[in-house]
């Protein structure tokens, strides 16, 4: 759907309603992002399970304790606010033509809702994954407990100068806790002149470009303003600039311009503010939330492998919740296992190492999980497995399935069960040998060895030894024997040499 028309009306069935109290957040979220190399849209990228503009769009919204929020769109416009998806609160705006940051909040203010709406605008990049709730609430109160027209979010670069690819903060010695400028860093390249002046305090203010390359202090793209004065001068912004953009770090100057006092608000963790254009970066920034994942976690379960484990943010608080609220869990994780936001775990659980957990499932105490094994569900469906089972190496379970205590099921085993088809399976049932179980049925106590069993149900007989009968070499009728022959035959029931 490339008609802007057309778009504009989608965007607008997908959007709710502005409430008159509460912060707006502007999520910039217009970017294609060219250097990523990708078809999907960058802010789609994922983070650690969750693209990186719904990381955004949420600590936004828990900082600022608002649901008010107007996402800018552009390049797959509706991939992204399909995504992100309806909420109260949130507006879809379409950037048609990219054309800049400060392009991108001159549309976002144009928006009929903001229409009388006189509280504070905060800016936030749709790319900066790893911001924090803690984060915005602190530059929340930063600004409202100053006088301060416009505050600016900084960081510290701590690499090699050449890598720094951020806007430089341009400050004073007379006066260090002011903004003068920034200054994009492509703009510092093109520079021709052997240094920059700009006015400030009633003074001159002047830098070299190698000055202003050492500069360490970069601007992170996260702003507060009070709407009224935003919306006034961000008319003002042009595109004399190498890109021909509208910037909207070019609001400082302006509002300096004008006598009114620009802050910054230096963050403590510089990981947390970073932004990504390409694939080693959002790897990086992958790698970070593993890390912060892994500090939450290491002292209340063992993960054997700090680099290589991934376990949703939804679980990682589960288990935080169920360690404060009794005694020691003994749940262990092994290397590259995957553990998704649907799966509940209970104490004393063992999953080892490249085992995918994924979709719903309910583990029970004690439940043991191979190696490379595969739990998956479709939405509605739930793997539920009892207290004390055993579930071996590279098993697959998909589906609807009810597994009870104590069983124990051995490799080379598939089990399905659809919605409609479910698969119950009992307690101590002992399931081995290349075994395929759908929608089928199987009582307590049973051993099922190298069957298939389709849509079944498995009874216990007891034998006069008082033995439970094994279930052995169950095997449906075969169809479609006409369409099998032997790779020499040709068709009419005997080989290319006329042998039967």
């Amino acid at each position: 759907m490339d008609n802007a028309a057309e778009i504009v009306k989608t965007l607008d069935n997908l959007s709710g309603t502005i409430g008159r109290s509460g912060d707006v957040s502007i999520i910039l979220a217009a970017g294609h992002g060219k250097r990523i190399k990708s078809e999907k849209s960058k802010m789609l990228h994922e983070i650690w399970g969750k693209p990186s503009v719904c990381r955004v769009c949420d600590a936004a919204a828990r900082g600022l304790d608002s649901d008010n929020q107007i996402v800018v769109v552009g390049k797959k416009a509706l991939d992204v606010a399909e995504k992100l998806g309806r909420k109260k609160g949130r507006v879809f705006v379409y950037q048609e033509e990219q054309r800049g940051t400060g392009h991108a909040v001159q549309i976002a203010l144009a928006h009929a809702q903001l229409r009388g709406y006189s509280g504070s605008v905060f800016i936030f990049p749709g790319d900066m994954g790893l911001l924090e709730e803690t984060t915005v609430k602190k530059m929340k109160e930063r600004f409202y407990g100053s006088d301060c027209d416009m505050l600016a979010l900084t960081g510290t670069f701590e690499g090699a100068v050449e890598d720094n690819y951020y806007g430089r903060i341009l400050t004073s010695t007379r006066y260090p806790d002011r903004i003068i400028e920034i200054k994009e860093h492509r703009d510092i390249l093109a520079m021709e002149e052997s240094h920059y002046e700009v006015e400030y305090g009633n003074g001159i203010e002047r830098f070299t470009p190698g000055e202003m390359l050492n500069i360490r202090e970069f601007n992170v793209g996260v702003y507060a303003m009070k709407t009224e004065p935003l919306r006034k001068l961000v008319k003002h912004i042009d595109s004399n600039n190498v890109q021909g953009e509208i910037y909207i770090t070019d609001l400082i100057k302006i509002f300096n311009d004008r006598s009114m006092k620009v802050c910054p608000h230096r963050v403590r963790d510089n990981q947390l503010v970073v932004s990504f254009n390409v694939k080693s970066v959002l790897k990086q920034m992958d790698d970070t939330f593993r890390s912060m994942v892994y500090e939450k976690l290491k002292d209340i379960i063992t993960i054997d492998d700090p680099e290589d484990f991934y376990i949703a943010e939804e679980t990682v608080e589960a288990i935080i919740r169920m360690d404060s609220e009794g005694p020691p869990l003994d749940i262990s994780v092994g290397k590259g296992v995957h553990i998704g936001p649907g799966i509940t775990l209970n104490r004393g659980v063992a999953v080892e190492k490249n085992t995918i957990l994924q979709g719903t499932a309910v583990l029970g105490s004690g439940v043991f999980i191979g190696e490379s094994v595969l739990l998956s569900t479709f939405p509605g469906q739930v793997i539920r497995i009892g207290d004390g089972s055993r579930v071996l190496r590279g098993n697959v379970i998909k589906g609807s399935v009810d597994i009870g205590s104590g069983t124990v099921i051995e490799s080379g085993v598939r089990i399905t069960g659809s919605t409609g088809e479910p698969v119950k399976i009992g307690d101590n049932v002992l399931i081995k040998g290349m075994t395929y179980i759908y929608g089928s049925v199987i009582e307590n106590d049973l051993l099922i060895e190298h069957s298939i069993l389709k849509c079944r149900r498995v009874r216990k007989v007891v034998l006069e030894n008082g033995e439970v009968q094994p279930v052995k070499y169950i095997l449906p009728s075969p169809e479609g024997l006409d369409a099998v022959s032997g790779v020499s035959d040709n068709g009419n029931g005997r080989d290319r040499a006329g042998e039967p």
